[in-house]
């Protein structure tokens, strides 16, 4: 006889009444486990009231029993982090102060909030920081006076006020750069009738590049579970996208300014089935896309 699926809302603990001591916990498809006096640690908290209903059932549960938040799964490690002794630790070169803001107040975390406030005004402070220390190394004996237009042009004046030079900081100065698109796909061939192919659906779109040229191309679209915490200086090959449509990676590519530079694909095939001779090809396609 089968035994029943485990369900979170059915294991009561010794030291609660409603909740289970230990707590998982999905999180936008991202699985986590923690103590339940973790996520009660914060009163007033979001996960704070949650956990204080009286019938766990009650909550969104996927189907292995897991409570489901339907949040950032990859920004909610920070959370849970700041949950478990109020500090805030994040890596070096972090560059999602401003969405794990966001997400704090989502979980009515406002301590958590004001310490993240210091470091998204450190990275909004760069035009002025460049204003002051950049333009001081182009300049050497000359009086410099150094202005931001609304239009995001940094514009360097002699000390006559003429203009000596002018520096676009705007969206229309943009890295140059390549990234590089692949898939995996297979169909099935009958030996009878060659027309007569199956095909399976793309499973999964891989991205390879540097961090700061994906995230700007396809945005919320780019999945980073399998290559977090990297600076957005660095290279990665194991990013891959939410969507499985070539056509919506091309059109994003196009509209960000990249073109088509090369291209290569290689295949193999197995046969399935000794009485039929169906054969099922993989291939294995890269498209490599640049910008200049």
């Amino acid at each position: 006889m089968a035994m029943p699926e485990k369900s979170s809302c059915t294991k009561p603990s010794e030291n609660f009444s409603h909740f289970p001591e230990i707590i998982e916990l999905n999180v936008g498809g991202q699985m986590y486990i923690t103590r339940y006096l973790t996520l009660v640690s914060v009163p007033g908290s979001l996960l704070w009231e949650m956990f204080n209903e009286k019938n766990p059932c009650s909550l969104a549960q996927d189907n292995k029993g897991r409570f489901f938040v339907d949040r950032d799964g990859f920004l909610f490690r920070y959370v849970l982090d700041y949950m478990r002794d109020q500090k805030l630790v994040l890596p070096d070169h972090f560059p999602e102060c401003g969405r794990l803001q966001r997400e704090a107040e989502y979980f009515k975390l406002p301590e958590l909030v004001k310490m993240l406030a210091p470091k998204i005004n450190k990275v909004k402070s760069f035009g002025n920081d460049f204003c002051q220390s950049d333009v001081e190394e182009l300049s050497t004996n000359i009086d410099i006076t150094c202005n931001i237009s609304s239009s995001n042009n940094i514009q360097v004046s002699g000390p006559d006020n003429s203009p000596a030079l002018t520096v676009n900081t705007g969206s229309d100065l943009k890295k140059a750069g390549f990234i590089t698109i692949g898939y995996r796909g297979s169909y099935t061939l009958g030996r009878d009738s060659q027309a007569d192919a199956k095909f399976r659906r793309v499973a999964r779109i891989m991205v390879c590049g540097k961090i700061s040229l994906a995230k700007e191309v396809f945005g919320d679209t780019l999945n980073e579970s399998r290559d977090p915490d990297r600076p957005p200086e660095r290279y990665t090959s194991r990013y891959y996208l939410k969507f499985t449509f070539l056509e919506q990676a091309f059109d994003k590519l196009a509209d960000a300014g990249f073109h088509m530079v090369a291209c290569n694909s290689s295949g193999t095939c197995t046969i399935t089935h000794d009485q039929t001779d169906d054969k099922i090809w993989t291939s294995y396609t890269e498209y490599v896309f640049c910008r200049e």
